[in-house]
């Protein structure tokens, strides 16, 4: 028994010292733990915080950018009425000219019928039937160039507007493509 006692009387004395230790190693491995989650805690929220600084930077963006979509719209509807107001006032104006030129027309045939009942020979009602047919002829090569440099005209007119929409669309948006 003595043997027995020898050797627990050994294992008494160094139990105490194992289990200081063990409390220390557990007390630094929980520190150490601690530690790490703390760490890891600041650097989430760090991360977190920059997220939502990027986040709120696109955000500003994309309003800028809707708001100058929205603006540009809206420059190109202006620009579509003014085109669409342009294009009705030269229409209305073309209108007026041809109106007169018929007009004029009828007065100049109706002059025509009546000179043409007047005549005394079939000769003089040939004369002035081929006079008249040559001289509406000049008119209608004429009012017909007239009316097409008008129409050449208002066109240009009544696409300046849209044309210089599109070169602002091109130099504001061709950039980005």
């Amino acid at each position: 028994m003595s043997g027995k006692m020898k050797s627990s009387e050994t294992v008494r004395p160094v139990a105490p010292d194992a289990l200081t230790d063990s409390k220390a190693q557990v007390a630094a491995g929980f520190e150490k733990t601690l530690s790490s989650m703390k760490d890891g805690m600041e650097n989430a929220a760090k991360g977190f915080e920059a997220q939502q600084t990027k986040m709120k930077e696109s955000m500003a963006k994309a309003m800028k950018t809707t708001e100058d979509m929205v603006a540009f719209t809206q420059g190109n509807l202006e620009a579509f009425m003014k085109a669409s107001q342009i294009f009705a006032t030269g229409l209305q104006g073309l209108s007026k000219h041809i109106a007169s030129s018929t007009q004029a027309s009828v007065e100049e045939t109706v002059a025509m019928t009546k000179a043409i009942a007047g005549v005394k020979s079939v000769k003089e009602a040939v004369d002035l039937q081929s006079g008249f047919a040559r001289s509406m002829m000049e008119k209608a090569v004429a009012e017909t160039s007239k009316l097409t440099d008008a129409s050449m005209k208002l066109t240009e007119q009544a696409i300046a507007p849209l044309t210089a929409r599109m070169t602002l669309a091109v130099e504001k948006f061709g950039a980005a493509l």
